[in-house]
């Protein structure tokens, strides 16, 4: 299969349009091409491509901030002389400076099919200002890693924000050019709006489903974002980022698991699968023991679970992570009522409010958790009635 990226430096016709006009690259680490070259080395090196600008997303255009919220500056690139514009500094929207230096923007991020990851979120922003000022847009399509699937509550009204870039559900199932395509008809843009689609990209094969698997090299679009199973479990395992439960990060699998230094592993699992089993379907749960290197519970053992996709007992369609996560929360509430699982820090430049419900868009999940009334059954009815509006509402924008 072709990415979007390759089809444009292969198909001269595909670059006629950027002839004479000055063109720009929103990019980070993962954005290379079929040989592992970095788009911005690749599109520079075209006869009848003109780059004069660059801006990385969250973590960089390189790769260079390892945490979340650690903004990165604006740098001259030392190889190519052109500016790299920070979108996660200062601001995280590019300003009217930023923009006098295009026409064209091209978009080549790799997404991970999450609404929390930030990337979409930055697309949004880079086309609101892009309608503004008369630019244009192209997206260089990539794979959503993690396919087809739609799971999680929806985004409620008031609750946008970065991590949060509209209405729709944790798993939204789209790439990236397709999502460009739904917040063109959902914000209502007057925008130049191009798609470079993939060619070959097929969501619901094996093994990948979604992810060209033995074809194409994962490279880090975040750096905690190793591999595809990391990218699997990320729709439930990056709830953690608003508890106190460590999601992982200072391990080698960072967001594969989750635990803490004062629970106990095995009652977890075991009050999980007493509750609810069929939201553990379509993986397996191991209990695990893990001792983070830094970040949360840093140098302290850490009993938890460990989230495993990448074997036979997978199965994409009954796989159900932000399911199996809320789970996890509601078992370690019954087994410790006074907890205290929710952290209260300022996330993602959103204060006043608590992590978990910025992540989820509204406090619904923490309200069922916090509920020893709420049963699974409570939260399927909820969360299933916004999945069944969201795949309606993005049926006409799929393109493959």
């Amino acid at each position: 299969m072709k990415f979007g990226l390759d089809r444009l430096l292969e198909d001269p016709a595909l670059r006629a349009p950027l002839k004479g006009r000055r063109v720009a690259l929103l990019a980070h680490p993962a954005s290379v091409t079929r040989d592992l070259t970095h788009a911005l080395d690749a599109l520079t090196a075209c006869d009848d491509i003109r780059i004069t600008a660059a801006f990385g997303p969250q973590h960089g255009m390189r790769g260079d901030k390892q945490d979340n919220m650690m903004e990165s500056a604006d740098y001259t690139d030392p190889i190519h002389g052109v500016p790299v514009f920070s979108l996660y500094g200062e601001g995280r929207r590019p300003t009217g400076q930023m923009l006098s230096t295009f026409d064209v923007l091209l978009v080549d991020l790799q997404d991970l099919g999450c609404r929390i990851y930030t990337f979409i979120t930055t697309l949004l922003y880079v086309m609101e200002a892009a309608a503004a000022h008369g630019k244009e847009v192209w997206v260089l399509d990539r794979p959503n890693p993690v396919g087809r699937p739609i799971e999680g509550l929806s985004l409620r009204p008031g609750w946008e924000s970065f991590v949060g870039a509209g209405p729709m559900p944790m798993r939204h199932g789209l790439t990236l050019g397709e999502l460009g395509r739904w917040f063109i008809d959902h914000y209502k843009l007057d925008l130049a709006y191009r798609v470079i689609e993939m060619e070959g990209w097929r969501a619901d094969e094996a093994p990948g489903y979604g992810w060209p698997l033995g074809e194409r090299v994962w490279v880090n679009p975040s750096p905690n974002a190793p591999n595809l199973w990391m990218a699997r479990a990320y729709a439930g395992t990056v709830m953690l980022e608003g508890t106190t439960l460590s999601e992982g990060r200072g391990t080698t699998r960072p967001l594969e698991l989750f635990g803490a230094p004062d629970i106990d592993a095995a009652a977890v699992l075991a009050e999980m699968r007493a509750l609810a089993p069929h939201w553990l379907e379509g993986c397996r749960l191991r209990a695990c023991w893990f001792e983070p290197t830094f970040h949360k519970h840093v140098k302290l053992l850490c009993a938890g679970g460990q989230i495993h996709t990448e074997g036979p007992d997978y199965d994409h369609a009954a796989f159900k992570p932000w399911r199996l996560m809320a789970l996890a929360f509601k078992a370690i509430r019954r087994l410790y009522p006074d907890y205290p699982l929710w952290r209260d820090f300022a996330y993602e430049y959103e204060h006043g409010k608590l992590a978990i419900d910025v992540i989820n868009g509204s406090p619904l999940l923490r309200d069922w958790v916090d509920d020893g009334a709420a049963t699974p059954a409570d939260l399927e009815a909820l969360t299933a009635a916004d999945e069944a509006v969201w795949a309606d509402a993005r049926r006409k924008h799929l393109l493959y």
